[in-house]
């Protein structure tokens, strides 16, 4: 067994019992975001956070630890994502990457946004013309030091 097993165990129970990943952040009592990522392989839970995990998923106690293990970060299986949402972020980062820097940098100088001290908030923002996908990517900024 490993922590991709769980998360595989986890997907196919979500699926079967037709669960939303925004009651399990309701119970776990954090983000949907978040607690997709740690569901999903790529956060670390606490014990308590992981048995909560576990009770709504039918968990055993020794894959409540695997979700309690520093997992390896990165989900995807190739350079180029080839799933047609993801790879739009993909797109948005190819072609939006330089201008994002540039306008950072212009802002808060050289430096970087933290994907640690993190916050994502994804909505449905209701339009008439289509609805359209509201994300909020909220990072620390960490200036690079002097030495």
């Amino acid at each position: 067994m490993n922590r991709n097993d769980v998360t595989e165990k986890i997907i196919a129970v979500k699926v079967a019992k037709g669960i939303q990943w925004a009651d399990v952040a309701k119970k776990v009592g954090l983000s949907k975001e978040w607690t997709t990522a740690a569901c999903l392989g790529q956060m670390t839970l606490d014990a308590g956070q992981a048995k909560i995990i576990g009770k709504i998923f039918g968990l055993s106690a020794e894959e409540q630890k695997w979700l309690q293990v520093v997992p390896y970060k990165g989900s995807l299986p190739t350079a180029v994502p080839t799933d047609p949402l993801i790879y739009r972020w993909y797109e948005v980062v190819s072609v939006y990457g330089t201008t994002i820097k540039e306008l950072i940098h212009e802002e808060f100088g050289d430096g970087i946004m933290s994907a640690i001290d993190f916050s994502m908030d994804i909505q449905r923002q209701a339009d008439p013309k289509g609805d359209r996908v509201n994300v909020v990517l909220s990072g620390k900024f960490l200036p690079y030091k002097t030495y």
